[in-house]
């Protein structure tokens, strides 16, 4: 529910602080006084788009806050994304209490977004107000006259929105499914000569069948083949010096430490010489025996240089000709045997085929599933819209959820959904946007704004206008069932008419003046009984008010 709404600098409004409660909240005034202007300040707090226009002249950005009471669905929302102001410890903890949405617009139309004072994404503002409030704009008999927007409001108030999207998917996978085979078929020559080339370059590296690191190998081991003599002759020198020679340096360290380890035992002070002495004598040891172990496996091998030559050759060869470094080869070779395989599938007809027969199978048994859902719901929506005519003074109309059958399908179902109504009795159905006048569209979108209300979950209900083309004793009744509904839930209505703003269990007027310095600036007071009545009255006779419209209001608010 809303508690608070807090306006900065938003187009006509320089400061507006309003509290709200429980029940039938109306908001009247003049035309052009900033009705609407809240209902579009509320609306930005809760995701709607924003430019540059909305900020008062003179100012420099405009700040609007609401604060709301919630509820289970919006406190496990904010614990998700750690949005809380004082996090639960438990599931089973009572909610925080309320939630505070804010938005900031300035003269470059740049927004900043807020939830609890923490930065939030507009994504994030509009998944949230969708929980809290929902708005129904003073436009919306005129969208009834699109199909589309027919079969959304219908959807919507079914619970049918998740099971029409899994249709929209099953029909994208079917389209793409038969775009493959049109492209298979259009394709066909050029696909053949393009597996063909494919073909012979994966022919040329399977013969080769380069190895994932063997440039590298080949490399070093041409280098030390061709450098198998320098090697030998290298090592055996190595050798003679460290243990083969009459003078080489083990047989010489070797007895100058056992003559030092007899003088240690004369001066123990030759100990530390000794102890650096004999880890060099090992150590000389183990690399003359690494040196000896080396030089047992070299040998000069004529035969095997040659083969890693031509391997190395055939591999540059090889690179030159598919335009890519060496080392690259196995990577390419792995990628033409992928791309061979996908031209395979591509030119497969009959799996293409299978593929697309499995796709259409998939969308018709989920078509069908959401027909049947349709089919219920379009049963019980229509009575309780034709219910809810006969309230609002069209006695033995009718309204009608006609289910209209394509047997091909669409993104949308296997049927059209068209709301077809009779404004009375012995009048066949036709198409609501043939025969429907702008009152009657008027109260049939009320009723279906009330009933569908009924069905939402979010705890506040806005109504901007909705009661435009209305009058006489269907707005007596238009209110009746907006104040029934304020029992329910927070109901806040931007209205023109004295019935609907009678039936109020708050009531504010919004004014417009201008006071010159600060230009036109629009203002909200809370009324109370007296002012009401003046309001009523006002409403009910214009400006000039008269001791019989005031008796009319009081009647009607006693009522």
């Amino acid at each position: 529910m809303l508690r608070h709404l807090s306006i900065r600098d938003f187009v006509i409004v320089a400061t507006l602080d309003l509290e709200f409660d429980t029940g039938f909240s109306v908001f009247s005034g003049e035309t052009g006084a900033g009705k609407s202007i809240l209902i579009d300040a509320l609306a930005l707090t809760l995701g709607a788009r924003a430019d540059a226009s909305v900020v008062r002249t003179g100012q420099t950005r405009a700040d609007i806050s609401a604060e709301f009471d919630t509820h289970a669905q919006v406190e496990r929302w904010l614990d998700d994304l750690a949005l809380n102001q004082t996090p639960r410890a438990a599931e089973t903890d009572p909610p925080v209490s309320t939630v505070m949405l804010r938005r900031v617009i300035d003269t470059h139309g740049r927004s900043r977004a807020f939830i609890n004072g923490t930065a939030a994404t507009l994504t994030q503002l509009r998944t949230l107000g969708e929980m809290l409030v929902e708005i129904h704009g003073q436009h919306a008999h005129q969208l009834l006259m699109r199909p589309e927007a027919q079969r959304e409001l219908f959807d919507t108030h079914a619970g049918l929105l998740a099971s029409a999207a899994e249709v929209n998917r099953a029909w994208r996978n079917w389209r793409e499914a038969t775009q493959a085979i049109e492209q298979a078929r259009v394709r066909e020559r050029e696909l053949q000569l393009e597996r063909e080339r494919l073909a012979w370059q994966l022919a040329e590296l399977d013969k080769l069948a380069p190895q994932p690191g063997e440039w590298e190998e080949i490399n070093s081991e041409h280098r030390r083949l061709s450098h198998s003599a320098s090697l030998i002759d290298g090592v055996q020198d190595a050798l003679s010096i460290l243990s083969e020679s009459d003078a080489a340096m083990l047989t010489q360290l070797a007895a100058v430490t056992s003559k030092l380890r007899a003088l240690a035992s004369i001066d123990p002070a030759l100990n530390d010489a000794l102890a650096a002495l004999e880890p060099a004598e090992i150590q000389l040891q183990e690399a003359a025996y690494s040196l000896s172990h080396y030089a047992q496996r070299l040998e000069l091998d004529p035969q095997q240089l040659a083969r890693a030559e031509t391997r190395l050759e055939a591999l540059h060869s090889a690179a030159r000709k598919f335009r890519l470094q060496p080392h690259a080869l196995p990577e390419e070779h792995a990628a033409r045997q992928a791309q061979l395989a996908a031209l395979d599938a591509a030119a497969d007809l009959d799996h293409l085929l299978a593929l697309e027969a499995q796709a259409r199978d998939a969308y018709f048994v989920q078509g069908k599933q959401l027909s049947q859902a349709r089919a219920q719901a379009a049963a019980t929506l229509g009575a309780a819209v034709s219910a809810g005519m006969q309230d609002l003074s069209m006695a033995g109309g009718c309204f009608e959820i006609a289910l209209v059958p394509q047997p091909e399908g669409s993104a949308y179902g296997l049927e059209q959904i068209e709301f077809r109504v009779a404004g009375h009795a012995g009048v066949p159905l036709r198409p609501l946007a043939k025969v429907a006048s702008g009152g009657e569209l008027a109260r049939i979108s009320l009723a279906l704004a009330v009933i569908a209300s009924a069905a939402s979950p979010t705890s506040t209900l806005i109504f901007d206008e909705v009661d435009t083309g209305i009058g006489g004793g269907v707005a007596e009744v238009v209110g009746r069932l907006l104040h029934q509904l304020g029992h329910e839930r927070q109901v806040l209505c931007v209205t023109h008419l004295p019935q609907v703003a009678a039936r109020g269990n708050h009531h504010f007027q919004v004014t417009k003046a201008s006071d010159g310095a600060n230009g036109t600036l629009s203002t909200v007071t809370p009324l109370d009984r007296a002012s009401r009545v003046e309001e009523v009255a006002r409403m009910l006779g214009g400006l000039a008010i008269t001791a019989t419209t005031r008796k009319h209001a009081k009647e009607m608010l006693a009522a």
